[in-house]
């Protein structure tokens, strides 16, 4: 069942998020590896910078979440993560065809460029990989994250994006 979070889901958001990330290590440059991979103050700072996160519940048990964020033109899908126990029985996809319906402008997701399953995930459900000179400059309009990040990341964005 699809929920949306509270504040007192924030734990389990918390644990969800840094249990599922450490698919990363070993794929994501180590300098941008980190344990745990988000501190519960960034966790709270994109909450409050209007990260709504969504939540999968299997038997009243957060399993799985992924947060949306409008931005100005475009809506964000941030922070996608399944526990790794559940991973691959459909349950992101069920988190992101419900925040795509949820949304009123085109979707950008932002991952790891070395994240391959997460990118063919995203492709599966009909978003395409953006320009190199495109993913540039969406992630320094729509994302505040260091240019490290920036470097070794990629958009993809929904059909329905503009170039």
């Amino acid at each position: 069942m699809i929920v949306q979070c509270t504040a007192s889901d924030f734990d389990e958001i918390y644990n969800i998020i840094n249990d599922a990330a450490t698919a990363y290590k070993g794929f994501i440059p180590e300098d941008r590896y980190h344990e745990p991979y988000m501190p519960k103050a960034e966790l709270l700072a994109q909450i409050n910078q209007g990260v709504a996160f969504w939540g999968y519940k299997k038997d009243n048990t957060l399993i799985g979440v992924m947060g949306i964020q409008d931005k100005e033109e475009v809506v964000l899908i941030r922070h996608a993560y399944v526990r790794p126990a559940y991973r691959s029985h459909g349950i992101g996809g069920k988190l992101l065809t419900h925040l795509i319906a949820m949304a009123k402008t085109p979707v950008l997701i932002g991952t790891w460029a070395n994240a391959v399953w997460a990118i063919s995930f995203y492709e599966k459900h009909g978003f395409r990989l953006t320009t190199h000179t495109e993913k540039e400059l969406l992630l320094r309009k729509y994302w505040a994250i260091p240019v490290r990040q920036i470097e070794t990341s990629v958009v993809l964005a929904s059909a329905d994006w503009k170039k």
